[in-house]
This record gives structure tokens, C-alpha cells and sequence, in this order.
């Protein structure tokens, strides 16, 4: 498993248009892709489980990645997170 932490600089947080995105990115990979928003999870792969978090401005949340490619996944979704929140 890994993880990355994250504090979301985007004003709008993650919003429709980005969590569609991110959740494009996620679903390429055959592991677990979890988003933790205080100690809430949600699948990283179901768009509307990642808006339940409502993640705003300010949020610091964590992105998890178990089994399979976790590596890459960790290193692909950080870099989405980073450029686009």
C-alpha cells in the first residue's frame, strides 16, 4: 500500500469536472484506489463516491493505492492531484 497526502489548493476543491477526471485516470488501474477525507473513504474509481467527500479548498485529504501497479498508480494520480486541485 501507499499513500500520499495532499492539501487541496484549488479554490472550487474537487468539484464535478475534476473528480470526473481523476476518477478517468483511476479507473486504468487493476488495484484499489481509495480517497480519505477525514477518516471518510471513498472508492477512488466511482465518481460519485469521491463527490460524497466534498472535498473543498484547504482539505487535507489522502490517496491510498493497494495490489497491482500501486506504485505507478500512486505516481500518476499524486501528479493529477498536484496539477489540477
Amino acid at each position: 500500500m501507499r499513500e500520499f497526502k495532499y492539501t487541496v489548493k484549488d479554490e472550487l476543491g474537487m468539484h464535478a469536472r475534476p473528480a470526473g477526471l481523476f476518477v478517468k485516470e483511476a479507473v486504468v488501474f487493476p488495484g484499489r484506489i481509495t480517497i480519505v477525507k477525514n477518516g471518510k473513504e471513498a472508492d477512488g474509481k466511482k465518481i460519485f463516491a469521491v463527490m460524497e467527500l466534498d472535498v473543498e479548498c484547504g482539505d487535507e485529504i489522502i490517496l491510498r493505492t493497494e495490489g497491482e501497479q500501486e506504485e505507478e498508480a500512486i505516481s500518476v494520480l499524486s501528479r493529477f492531484l498536484e496539477e489540477n486541485l
